[in-house]
């Protein structure tokens, strides 16, 4: 920077160092920020009391292009917003040129699903009670095992929320419609839940699942309190009889997927994700599985054809012959001659 540029910017984090009170590391960030900025400027030829809002544009698409991140470059914006605008409050500038210059969008991350195997290897986890962690060690206990087998199930099964889950009742009532909870109808083979927004919905459940569901039900009041079989009326519940937490579901999801040996611990919306993309691989029907979920927006449903898109690529790589450079003419050499 020019020694004008150097004095603005040192008078200006003395002004949010001592004036604003700022912490000690965010002035530090500030003062990164706006060296980043006189180095722009730099290279660009222009003191900074001369810098317009195409310069900083520029500056902001050679950052991106240099991986960015959307949310680093609106930090560093901000940065530079607040120097401008003291810079106008002190007469210097007519203009803040960084005042309507906005950072790239950051992408929205992919929702994480398991792959089909994985997901598979979740649901048919079965504890032979031999060389359980002793932190674990309900995991052996049969009715514990069943109860979180029938869930895993039926979470990757029918797609549930964790909510939804947890509110459903083991039949139909009167009470649990005014209540806004859910039941299951094996005959049927399908559960009926109230999602966002008071919706309700019938979704289907596998064989898998109603199997599992059938084997928990067998044992399901095994154990309990007189007062807990005469009035528990939830489908999945704890050995004092009482209806399960989100939280508890979430902690017994959490060590499935450990002593599965998967290698990233699971939890419940996980295993609703993996349900999305894995009937959109094999349907390819977007509605139906916005309806499968209960999503009022289909915009909402639509990030599942990015994973979609992820599972297609993989495959495609994997199996064609020149997808990667390197790669002999027809794929790898057979070693013939």
């Amino acid at each position: 920077m020019t020694p004008s540029d150097t004095q603005l910017v040192e008078q200006y984090l003395a002004h949010v160092r001592v004036e604003k009170r700022l912490a000690q590391r965010t002035v530090e960030l500030y003062t990164l920020d706006l060296h980043k900025l006189g180095e722009f400027a730099r290279q660009a030829g222009v003191p900074l009391l001369q810098v317009h809002s195409a310069h900083v544009r520029r500056w902001i698409a050679q950052m991106h292009a240099g991986g960015r991140s959307g949310r680093g470059i609106a930090l560093i914006l901000s940065g530079w917003r607040g120097f401008y605008a003291w810079l106008g409050r002190q007469g210097h500038i007519a203009s803040n040129p960084v005042q309507d210059v906005r950072a790239p969008k950051a992408a929205k991350p992919l929702p994480k699903a398991l792959s089909v195997d994985e997901a598979v290897q979740l649901a048919s986890y079965r504890s032979d009670g031999a060389g359980v962690d002793a932190r674990l060690g309900e995991d052996d206990d049969p009715w514990f095992a069943a109860r979180d087998a029938a869930m895993t199930e039926l979470l990757y099964s029918s797609g549930l929320r964790v909510g939804e889950l947890t509110g459903l009742d083991v039949s139909a009532s009167e009470a649990a419609r005014k209540a806004g909870r859910g039941w299951l109808d094996l005959q049927a083979g399908e559960v009926q839940v109230q999602g966002k927004g008071g919706k309700r919905r019938a979704v289907p459940v596998g064989a898998a699942a109603r199997l599992a569901l059938q084997q928990w039900l067998a044992v399901r009041g095994q154990g309990l309190p007189a007062a807990a079989q005469d009035g528990q009326t939830a489908l999945f519940i704890g050995r004092n009889g009482t209806r399960l937490t989100p939280q508890s579901i979430w902690q017994r999801l959490k060590r499935r997927s450990l002593l599965a040996g998967l290698a990233t611990p699971v939890h419940p919306h996980m295993l609703r994700h993996s349900f999305a993309s894995h009937v959109l691989q094999s349907s390819g029907d977007l509605r139906a599985v916005q309806e499968l979920l209960g999503h009022a927006n289909i915009g909402t449903t639509q990030v599942y054809t990015r994973l979609d898109f992820q599972h297609l690529a993989r495959a495609y790589d994997e199996a064609h012959p020149r997808a990667k450079l390197g790669d002999k003419a027809g794929g790898k050499s057979s070693g013939k001659k």
